[in-house]
């Protein structure tokens, strides 16, 4: 596999989760994606190379990509208005992306806040409208079999108030 070779990524770990001994969870960290400058460019870029991943893992997987949910997260949110140089700014408000066979075709998971100025958190960020603590919950519990407890408690310990919010696995 070549070095930027993120088609032969998304291969390379359909191989770790393929077979009765392959993994059941896999996550795969993608860097670059804190564009504080000349954001449209640099996002077109990545946005393309999460395509090519998407893209390997499910021609690696084969049949298996229909028992297959993939989830798009990131660990902060963007500001909603474009800063000096063309890029954003750390915020609140993100959004997941989830993808995978054994989803059920849909859109949206929650409320869109709109970019409306005055829909705007602290006047400066995407509303958040959903823990994303919720989302992973609906897909641990409907996808691996999960109980509630062990979610609220071992999973995401403190989480109760959060219920899974998900019902669109096939």
């Amino acid at each position: 596999m070549r070095r930027n070779d993120v088609q032969g990524l998304g291969r390379a770990v359909a191989r770790l989760m393929s077979g009765d001994e392959g993994a059941d969870v896999v996550a795969v960290s993608l860097d670059g994606w804190d564009t504080h400058a000349g954001q449209k460019a640099q996002l077109q870029t990545r946005l393309t190379g999460l395509d090519q991943l998407v893209a390997g893992l499910k021609d690696g997987l084969g049949n298996q990509w229909d028992r297959t949910v993939v989830v798009v997260a990131t660990e902060f949110g963007r500001t909603a208005r474009a800063n000096g140089t063309q890029g954003t700014d750390h915020g609140t408000g993100s959004s997941l992306l989830m993808v995978g066979g054994a989803l059920k075709p849909g859109g949206p998971i929650g409320d869109w806040p709109t970019l409306a100025a005055s829909r705007l958190f602290e006047d400066r960020d995407l509303a958040p409208t959903l823990d994303v603590r919720s989302v992973f919950k609906g897909v641990l519990r409907d996808h691996l079999g999960l109980d509630r407890a062990a979610l609220d408690q071992r999973v995401f310990p403190g989480s109760a108030a959060e219920a899974p919010t998900l019902d669109g696995l096939a």
